[in-house]
Formats: C-alpha cells, sequence, structure tokens
C-alpha cells in the first residue's frame, strides 16, 4: 500500500469543520481572550505576594480590574454571548474574579502578616470561605444594578488597608463586618452600571482610582494627604449605596431630567 493511499485513508477518518470561522466568531473569541488575560495577570500577582513585593502585586491586580472593567462593555457590544452560545464568559469572568479580587489578596494579607500571625490567617480564612459561597448566589444584582450584600471586591478593600494602615485589630475589625455584610442584604454601588447619582458616585470613584496610583508610583509608602483620600473615598463607596437604599428617590430626578 503506498504512503499516498494511507494518508488519504487517514485524512478521510479526520473530522473537518461543518462551518468555517466566521469573523464575528472571530472577534468574539477575542473577547474572551482579553478576559483569559486577566489568569496571567493573576499570576504574575502572585509571584509578586510571594516575594512580598507589594507594589508589584496590587499593580498586576489593578491591570487585571481594568481588564475586568472593560471587557464586559465590549462583550455586550459585540454581542458574543450570542455568537458564542456554548462559551460561558460570565463563568470564564467568575473563575478569574475569585482569583484576583478574593484569593491573591487573601493571600497577601496571611503573607504581610500586617495583623500579626493569627489574625492575618483567621482574616485570609474568613475572605476565602465567604467569598466562595457569594459566588455561587446567583440573584446578587438588583434591578438598578446595585450589588446585593458586600461584593468581594477584595482587592480594593486589601489595599486601601496596606496603604492606611489603620493597625491589626481595626484592620480584623474592617475584614469580620465586610465578610457579614456579604450576606445581609445592604446594597453596595457598581459605580458605573448604577444611574442614580452616577454623575457623583463615578468621579468619586475614579477619584479613588487616582490616589491608588500614586499610592502605587510612592511604593505603597503614601503621603498622608493620600492616605486620607483613599480613606475618605473608601468609605463613601462603601456606605453609599446603602443611604441610597433607605432614600430610594435619593438620585431620581437626575435620571427623569
Amino acid at each position: 500500500m503506498s504512503k499516498e493511499t494511507s494518508a488519504g485513508r487517514l485524512s478521510g477518518r479526520i473530522p473537518r469543520p461543518k462551518k468555517k470561522v466566521t469573523w464575528p466568531q472571530a472577534r468574539a473569541f477575542s473577547v474572551h481572550l482579553l478576559t483569559a488575560s486577566g489568569s496571567f495577570l493573576a499570576f504574575l500577582s502572585l509571584v509578586a505576594a510571594s516575594e512580598q513585593r507589594w507594589t508589584a502585586m496590587f499593580l498586576w491586580l489593578g491591570l487585571a480590574l481594568f481588564v475586568d472593567g472593560i471587557d464586559g462593555p465590549i462583550a455586550r457590544k459585540l454581542e458574543v454571548k450570542e455568537i458564542l452560545p456554548t462559551w460561558s464568559g460570565e463563568m470564564l469572568d467568575n473563575i478569574i474574579d475569585y482569583v484576583t479580587y478574593v484569593l491573591i489578596p487573601a493571600f497577601a494579607l496571611y503573607q504581610s502578616g500586617f495583623m500579626g500571625e493569627g489574625l492575618s490567617f483567621l482574616s485570609a480564612a474568613i475572605i476565602v470561605v465567604s467569598s466562595a459561597i457569594y459566588y455561587a448566589d446567583t440573584g446578587i444584582k438588583t434591578k438598578e444594578n446595585f450589588f446585593k450584600g458586600f461584593p468581594v471586591v477584595w482587592n480594593m478593600l486589601v489595599f486601601s488597608l496596606f496603604v492606611i494602615e489603620p493597625g491589626e485589630w481595626v484592620s480584623f475589625s474592617i475584614v469580620v463586618i465586610a465578610a457579614i455584610l456579604t450576606f445581609v442584604p445592604m446594597n453596595f454601588l457598581h459605580p458605573v452600571r448604577v444611574v442614580r447619582l452616577r454623575n457623583l458616585n463615578l468621579p468619586i470613584f475614579l477619584l479613588w482610582c487616582l490616589l491608588a496610583f500614586i499610592a502605587l508610583v510612592q511604593q505603597m509608602d503614601a503621603s498622608a494627604i493620600v492616605k486620607a483620600g483613599i480613606a475618605v473615598t473608601s468609605v463613601y463607596l462603601f456606605v453609599i449605596g446603602g443611604i441610597m437604599q433607605l432614600w430610594p428617590e435619593l438620585g431620581r430626578k437626575q435620571i427623569s431630567n
């Protein structure tokens, strides 16, 4: 039997794709690749955390947060879910979010030991367990796009603790309170998708991002004014959702206008 005949029979057994990949499909899949790039940023962040290079760690987490912020709007604009219905961008996003929002910040708390060895370990345990349960909840968003319960943005909270350095017991108390609020039906702000007071809330969130960038430039040894700014904006972003929940008409006139 000739080699050509064998090759021909073998190629006949190999299944061929029924359809060619279209440009919309390729473009949609590139959005999944963008989301997946967050996993590499998470890996770089984990390496930095294991070496206690906190500035580098939070820089990689910040880039992962940026990717997480832009991939959703791009996916909706390109109708990725409709074009690639068998690929779950939501599942991919949740996997990466758990690592970047939860697991690495918890590891950083433990690795740094700035609460003391015992409290740092306990804080990390509280974070990873409570957050895992939170991710299993399919009803974490309200009709107004608020998060129902603390949305496990431990990357931002732990970063704020690293910069402000409020002390081990205050830090531990903040972790415990945030973990408890994960399961309390209190609204927490999504600074982009919540329409009410967005003209105020979004600039304050961007101010927090700017101050966080300055703190990174200062190698996490932030000046007093940067620490104060991060503290004030963090408290605002933490409580404004609950305040808007108590006063549901707050900012409603802006929408009607």
